[in-house]
């Protein structure tokens, strides 16, 4: 099967729920700018999951580029992965509107675990479907950063009980961690 198809629909995907967010953001009746105080959580939030969006689909471009085509458990694969992106705006908002309270944070944790293990999902069906020794098996390597991610994540969601500062922090330092350019698929293609 074409890679294109399953690249496109997935593109779509992401920018609809990039869409349903911002779309969650209410204006304020007033034009000072003490209005928009009370909407600081609620945009920072969104600016967060605006982040891990914005890493996922570039993530996602590069995987895409790494390989020749697509089978049926990797179409599974990634509808897995965009269902659980798909539920950012739901965590999304409800943590920005109940000002980072215990569960909402948790809960925001746990999508983005799953989001992260469906992701590792999809690279392990890509190099079944590809092979040990190819471009895409070789750039990922032992995918360090995709480990480190999901054991952070398994300790800032406890975590967020204690303090869901504490734990929008680790969350925070998964995106920077993401953030930092990941080079191993465009190093390993231009070889």
């Amino acid at each position: 099967m074409d890679k294109g198809r399953l690249e496109a629909f997935s593109d779509g995907v992401i920018a609809i729920i990039i869409t349903i967010m911002v779309l969650a953001l209410t204006v304020p009746h007033g034009a000072d700018l003490a209005v928009l105080r009370p909407l600081l959580p609620t945009f920072l939030s969104y600016g967060l999951s605006f982040i891990f969006l914005g890493i996922y689909w570039n993530n996602h471009h590069h995987l895409l580029q790494a390989i020749e085509h697509v089978d049926g458990r990797v179409l599974w694969a990634n509808l897995h992965l965009l269902f659980w992106l798909s539920l950012i705006p739901f965590g999304t908002g409800w943590m920005g509107k109940n000002d980072f309270a215990a569960w909402p944070v948790a809960l925001y944790g746990l999508v983005l675990l799953l989001a992260a293990v469906a992701y590792f999902i999809l690279t392990r069906a890509l190099i079944a479907l590809h092979g040990r020794d190819s471009v895409l098996a070789t750039a990922l390597g032992r995918d360090f950063k995709g480990k480190v991610s999901v054991v952070i994540y398994l300790v800032a969601i406890p975590l967020a009980f204690v303090s869901a500062w504490l734990a929008c922090g680790l969350y925070v330092l998964v995106a920077v961690m993401w953030l930092i350019p990941d080079r191993r698929i465009e190093k390993t293609l231009a070889r």
